[in-house]
């Protein structure tokens, strides 16, 4: 059974940190690009980070949050990580990770068809 379990949630200050982890199972995670997305109340999912698989791990962001979160991943213990610096309010959503088999992974949360449950995420001002 192919499962992402998102953890590392929280309630955090403006100006603070947090890492996020994508724990994965039932699949060759290796094989797999990983990609952060979030959700606001109200508003559709959107594009945070991609990493590409293997251990190219090529990465990319979204301009809203380039620059204060890095992407990773940890290919032995089979999870991928969201290193969150310089938190907004602007950035409180629920955020997935998500999983597919592809060379450059795509920012489109419609190309995905593996997703963890999502982990809250509440930056106060």
């Amino acid at each position: 059974q192919v499962q992402l379990v998102e953890s590392g949630g929280g309630l955090v200050q403006a100006g603070g940190s947090l890492r996020l982890s994508c724990a994965a199972s039932g699949l060759n995670f290796g094989n797999y690009a990983m990609a952060w997305f979030r959700q606001a109340p109200g508003k559709e999912r959107e594009f945070v980070a991609t990493i590409t698989r293997f251990t190219r791990r090529g990465t990319a962001y979204a301009d809203y949050v380039k620059g204060r979160f890095t992407i990773s991943r940890d290919n032995a213990k089979n999870t991928a990580y969201l290193q969150m610096d310089g938190l907004k309010p602007e950035d409180t959503a629920v955020y997935y990770c998500a999983a597919r088999i592809v060379l450059i992974p795509p920012t489109s949360p419609t190309e995905y068809s593996i997703w963890g449950q999502g982990t809250q995420v509440t930056v106060s001002s």
